[in-house]
């Protein structure tokens, strides 16, 4: 039996992306194995989003290479889709696939070994010409507890620090009843979790609206949760933009206890000189002001998000603006970005770039703030019963899981908890989450 290795860098979307890729081999007869073994095949599923992802792309093709120099390489993804050149001319490599056209790659690595390696195959193409969301099923179901389910490709909101827009191309959504048969087939091998994620997935349906299909997210979102039935006890959103939170989502959410009360909305900087510089839609009071209905709604919600420093004409003013902001949010969780200079994208040709060392400087002092607010947000849920979903096993029989509202919760249990739902009364501090007892 032929061996496949996969690898992956990046998003969530990359993660399903991946798992779509391996179920592909295994239907062929390919048994996947661990990219640090030797295999038949390495791919390599690449990301762009910043210079360090394309970099340690490189890195990882370069040492699929050395584990097994007669191995067919296929490199997948973002970076493949908008530098293919560059890939092409890294040893090794045989396949080049981008972010459209990945039902062929099977097909491709054995045309690819059928010729001995002579002619490296290129299978890029002009992404921005894409209309229709590549509906290709999970062949596989990966082994975990939570599924991630990707219902929504491209993104044409072009942000000027963002080089995704051309890596993925224009919106295309995945049809309703391919999302309901998905859902059944997940719930059905055994998933408690099921995670929509997408390039810009506030933005699902606006594409069918071309083709008379009038659709929103809140429509896939029903979907999903009627196809699951009582068998799926949680359904969890990707990234949103803030200016796409409905009423109607934020309806279900308190009237469905399954949408798990935690959205992740992209703040990019607390200065509205600078937010207008990005190129974002909205405004520091119209973002405060959603957040506050929001927590009043659901009390209990996680509000994550993504903030990068160091933007081009990020002046000390203004970074100090962000900080006064972000000290009113009370946010569960901050992800820090220093900002990452992409050719291709506008704000690479800004003037007043910002020196590295001092976008190192403004990320420590951010992260203090996200690392206070964090505790904070899970210190106020001491001495509450939460349901944690099992997910890992650590040493010495604990175990640990998430909340609906995504707090790490750290317990003590055995294997046998491994992908289910337990009542968790909690106590403190723990790690990067909480301490509690699990409650029969």
């Amino acid at each position: 039996m032929p061996q496949v290795a996969f690898t992956t860098l990046g998003c969530k979307v990359n993660q399903y992306e991946t798992e779509v890729m391996e179920g592909l081999f295994k239907a062929r007869g390919y048994e996947v194995v661990s990219f640090s073994e030797q295999a038949d095949v390495y791919v390599i599923n690449t990301c762009s989003v910043t210079n360090l992802g394309e970099k340690k792309s490189r890195q990882l093709i370069r040492r699929a290479n050395r584990q097994n120099a007669g191995a067919i390489i296929a490199v997948a993804g973002c970076y493949s889709q908008v530098s293919p050149g560059q890939v092409a001319q890294i040893p090794g490599v045989d396949v080049i696939v981008g972010t459209q056209d990945r039902a062929q790659i099977v097909e491709l690595v054995e045309s690819a070994a059928a010729n001995n390696r002579t002619a490296q195959l290129n299978a890029v193409t002009d992404i921005m010409q894409a209309r229709e969301f590549e509906d290709i099923p999970l062949f596989s179901i990966p082994g975990r507890t939570r599924a991630f389910f990707k219902i929504q490709e491209g993104c044409t909101n072009f942000c000027t620090y963002c080089i995704i827009p051309y890596a993925r191309g224009p919106l295309r959504s995945r049809p309703l009843a391919s999302i309901a048969a998905e859902t059944e087939k997940l719930v059905a091998a055994g998933f408690t979790e099921i995670v929509l994620t997408g390039i810009h997935l506030g933005a699902f349906g606006r594409d069918l609206a071309n083709v008379g299909t009038k659709v929103t997210l809140t429509d896939a979102l029903e979907t999903v949760l009627a196809a699951g039935g009582s068998r799926l006890m949680r359904l969890r959103l990707g990234s949103l933009e803030s200016v796409e939170v409905s009423d109607r989502l934020i309806s279900i959410m308190q009237t469905d206890k399954r949408l798990c009360p935690h959205l992740h909305l992209p703040l990019q900087s607390g200065d509205d000189r600078i937010l207008k510089a990005m190129n974002r839609h909205y405004t520091t009071s119209q973002y405060r002001d959603l957040i506050a209905g929001i927590k009043v709604q659901v009390p209990e919600i996680a509000i994550t998000t993504d903030i990068i420093v160091g933007f081009p004409g990020e002046t000390d003013e203004m970074f100090e603006s962000t900080l006064a902001f972000v000290n009113t949010m009370a946010f569960a969780k901050i992800h820090v970005f220093p900002y990452s200079r992409r050719t291709g994208t506008p704000a690479a040709e800004f003037s007043a770039q910002v020196p590295e060392v001092e976008k190192k400087r403004r990320v420590q002092q951010l992260q203090q703030i996200a690392d206070r607010q964090t505790e904070e947000f899970h210190k106020s849920f001491t001495d509450q019963m939460l349901d944690v979903l099992v997910e890992a096993t650590e040493t010495k029989g604990i175990i640990s899981g998430l909340t609906g509202n995504y707090i790490r919760v750290y317990t003590r249990g055995s294997q046998e908890d491994n992908g289910k739902i337990r009542s968790v009364q909690l106590e403190g501090l723990y790690q990067d989450g909480l301490w509690g007892r699990i409650v029969e």
